[in-house]
């Protein structure tokens, strides 16, 4: 599979049930828009947009929601999946594009919240920068196998070059910032295990 391989993105879909599930998750948190966006520091408007499908979120407003519910961004996406499937073909994968830096995530695990650990396939443009300012869940497990391209890891202060082969594990509890150098895009695999 090269990076041309993703099959084009269903965004409306996926868009859609982010919406509802951010949603429902503030619901059952019982936060008002105003308790989220102090969590958060997104406005409150910008919130109401978000859960309304009015306005795709960026990857790192995603960050800091997925920071503020305990979850990771993948199960976020594969959540409103119901019943959870023991298998989940490549047509039937969510796949999800921050609009700010064209960044490509693919929820490539069957839905299990139950289960701990969940693959996720990325593709970063070249060039492309993509910051988180926290770990949705501390403690958060990662191994990063690098498929295409080239990429710069920044991981709570210390910096990674990884190339095409390359594998770095992680524990996460601050920020990240991945950037794609090089002229081609950064294609790569992350397996994350909850603590």
């Amino acid at each position: 599979m090269t990076a041309s391989d993703f099959l084009p993105l269903p965004s409306e879909a996926v868009d859609r049930r982010i919406a509802q599930r951010l949603g429902q998750l503030r619901g059952e948190h019982e936060w008002s828009l105003d308790d989220l966006a102090e969590r958060t520091g997104i406005s409150r408007a910008t919130l109401s947009r978000i859960e309304r499908s009015e306005l795709s979120p960026t990857a790192a407003m995603l960050g800091k929601l997925c920071t503020a519910y305990g979850w990771t961004l993948s199960r976020l996406m594969a959540d409103a999946e119901s019943p959870a499937p023991s298998l989940v073909t490549a047509k039937e994968q969510a796949i999800w594009t921050d609009p700010a830096s064209g960044y490509r995530r693919r929820a490539v695990s069957p839905p299990a919240p139950e289960l701990r650990g969940e693959v996720v396939e990325v593709r970063i443009p070249a060039g492309a920068t993509v910051s988180f300012e926290a770990s949705p869940v501390a403690g958060l497990e990662h191994h990063l196998w690098m498929l295409e391209g080239a990429l710069t890891l920044d991981v709570e202060g210390t910096t990674y070059r990884l190339h095409a082969g390359d594998c770095l594990r992680y524990v996460l509890a601050g920020p990240t910032r991945f950037r794609a150098m090089g002229k081609r895009p950064a294609r790569y695999v992350i397996a994350m295990v909850r603590p």
